[in-house]
């Protein structure tokens, strides 16, 4: 059977730079930058990622998952509207998703 876990909240920043200095000084948090846009708290039970944007407005939790595909399968056979198709990312592959309240979550499968 799929393993489908918590590990991650993904949030948006509208800036970027900002955010990341606030979480730095606020909560001692040290960020691994992917690229201009994206950065990532790392190494705790439940990773933290800072996304540069506006939309989605709330955090968007993530979930592991040791099977993407049957993931996928499962959540759409539940009837979950799919966002955003399965694609790669450095250290991995996700796809998003809705749930009936239309709230949205990822999951993903690491490398």
């Amino acid at each position: 059977m799929t393993t489908i876990t918590p590990n991650y909240i993904e949030m948006k920043a509208a800036d970027l730079k900002a955010s990341k200095a606030f979480y730095e000084k606020a909560l001692d948090f040290v960020f691994t930058d992917y690229g201009p846009e994206y950065a990532a708290v790392e190494g705790g039970p439940v990773q933290i990622g800072l996304a540069a944007g506006e939309q989605p407005v709330a955090p968007m939790p993530a979930f592991e998952t040791d099977d993407l595909e049957s993931a996928l399968s499962r959540v759409t056979a539940a009837g979950a509207p799919i966002v955003q198709e399965i694609f790669a990312y450095p250290g991995g592959r996700r796809f998003e998703c809705e749930d009936p309240s239309g709230n949205r979550f990822a999951i993903f499968q690491p490398e």
